[in-house]
């Protein structure tokens, strides 16, 4: 493809394409994909807001705020929940530079009880973990993450390895205008 001014368009191949140059991260790249679901009448998904406890706030100006000192009220559980196609979807997201594993200590034990209930309770429950070192986004549903936690608490597991992950995962294409497009994964998996 050519410019108007008559230089030429540089093609960049799929191999040197890099997360890390787009200048987005993991949970910018999901936003944007449920903003898009939500725009295409397709899902309801959002984002869940940390409950935080604000103690001191300082007011340097009259039109500013400062929030100086806050506190956790609670664990979270998961980042994203909503619905889809009158299913109830939950999932945490995870980012690691990592080469050949994800670490279970990016876990907390309340958001595993928590993934425990949504999947007892038939909900759609998965992680989404980027590789960022291979810009490579996979969906793992939590049947396939509890049977890891529970070999952490048996036997101390640090994490679980790339290749179970690429073995058990799904990996989810990188897209233009949804760049974490997880309901394709999710058609396949439970539709």
């Amino acid at each position: 493809m050519n410019y108007p001014n008559g230089k030429r368009a540089v093609k960049s191949s799929p191999m040197n394409h890099s997360f890390s140059n787009r200048g987005m991260t993991l949970e910018e790249d999901i936003n944007s994909t449920n903003q898009y679901y939500l725009d295409m009448d397709l899902a309801v998904i959002h984002k869940k807001p940390t409950p935080v406890q604000i103690v001191k706030v300082n007011y340097p100006k009259r039109s500013a705020a400062v929030i100086t000192e806050a506190y956790f009220k609670q664990a979270s559980t998961t980042d994203y929940n909503g619905i889809y196609r009158n299913q109830y979807v939950d999932f945490e997201a995870k980012e690691t530079k990592n080469k050949t594993s994800f670490p279970l200590a990016n876990i907390h034990d309340h958001q595993i009880k928590h993934m425990e209930s949504v999947v007892k309770h038939g909900g759609i429950c998965f992680m989404i973990i980027r590789f960022s070192f291979y810009s490579e986004t996979y969906f793992l549903e939590a049947k396939e993450l509890l049977p890891y936690w529970y070999e952490k608490e048996a036997d101390g597991r640090k994490s679980i390895p790339y290749i179970d992950i690429k073995l058990k995962g799904h990996e989810i294409p990188f897209k233009y205008q949804t760049r974490v497009d997880y309901l394709t994964i999710i058609d396949q998996l439970y539709f």
